[in-house]
């Protein structure tokens, strides 16, 4: 039976999932499942930007705590394959960049393989250097509604592939300097972490609904 405090839908749309979203300050995927009826709680090492349910630290800390489903966004920098040029600077090993990059490895495979029922992670493309596992699929905000162009991989485990919800008109990429994407600044690299909306609500629908 469904409680007051649920959507009138919740109790015919499925039980209600305990989410853990790792790697998030925004609360975007964090609000968008708590939208769908859902106990969600972000956790990032940096303090929420948005009101609500967050864990601050390391994530680490807090994934043996019964949860249904992970979706989870570990740093990139040292294994994106964007940032594989820098690992042979001059045809020279950057052994510092190299092993920043192996730590990164470990951290990502600690959440692929945590005892979680369901697991998403997402990823730019990855450098094949650190061998990662495959990706399931590939997907972008154009398809989402938002016009912009941003490949970003998806790994998941008893998951189905995330389906298009609104293609749009691709846009220019996020890539580009100047946008509001990718604006210089010290909210640089916030701006480029945040999930785009159209893609946490697809994620919080059709997931939630397991």
């Amino acid at each position: 039976m469904a409680s007051k405090d649920q959507p009138k839908d919740q109790a015919a749309r499925g039980a209600v999932m305990r989410v853990l979203v790792a790697c998030e300050y925004s609360g975007v995927v964090r609000d968008a499942f708590i939208r769908g009826g859902h106990e969600a709680m972000s956790c990032d090492i940096i303090p929420t930007d948005a009101p609500g349910a967050h864990y601050q630290g390391s994530v680490l800390d807090i994934l043996d705590q019964d949860w249904d489903l992970m979706i989870a966004h570990p740093p990139c920098t040292y294994i994106s394959n964007a940032g594989a040029r820098h690992l042979y600077p001059k045809k020279i090993l950057n052994k510092d960049r190299y092993y920043k990059g192996m730590e990164a490895v470990e951290f990502f495979m600690a959440l692929y393989n945590a005892k979680i029922p369901r697991i998403a992670v997402e990823n730019p493309i990855p450098s094949k250097v650190f061998g990662l596992p495959q990706y399931s699929q590939t997907i972008q905000p154009y398809e989402y509604g938002h016009s912009f162009q941003k490949r970003t991989c998806l790994w998941l485990k008893n998951l189905p592939l995330l389906k298009p919800t609104n293609i749009v008109q691709k846009g220019e990429s996020t890539k580009v300097v100047g946008n509001w994407f990718n604006a210089g600044g010290k909210d640089r690299q916030k701006n480029r972490a945040k999930t785009f909306e159209g893609i946490a609500d697809a994620m919080a629908e059709q997931w939630g609904n397991l």
